[in-house]
């Protein structure tokens, strides 16, 4: 039985290299629309994309970012993110720019 990451880490290292091969495409594929440093929760932020552990939605920091504002000004408005956070967003941002733009327009922040 599989109790630990080592524990399938032997498993995989164990499997023929055409079966590595197969779940390293299956993994790939689960995991393609992973952003990192990027929740989504029912509940919070309305369910938006949202920087993880804050309820700061990535809409809000987009909308920001368009009317101007630099990424130190963002780190200084909010004080719990970090560069890294602000990568993440931007990351998203490009990646769901329609998403962006209805959130953007249907909070009435075109600021």
């Amino acid at each position: 039985m599989i109790t630990s990451f080592e524990d399938l880490r032997e498993a995989v290292l164990h499997l023929p290299k055409g079966d590595q091969v197969r779940l390293l495409s299956l993994v790939a594929m689960e995991v393609a629309d992973a952003h990192p440093g990027i929740d989504f929760r029912e509940g919070v932020c309305g369910g938006s994309a949202r920087i993880i552990r804050t309820r700061i939605p990535v809409w809000l920091l987009e909308a920001m970012r368009r009317s101007g504002s630099t990424d130190a000004e963002l780190l200084a408005a909010y004080p719990s993110l970090n560069a890294e956070d602000l990568a993440n967003a931007w990351n998203y941002s490009r990646g769901h720019r329609a998403e962006m733009d209805r959130e953007i327009a249907a909070n009435g922040d075109d600021s």
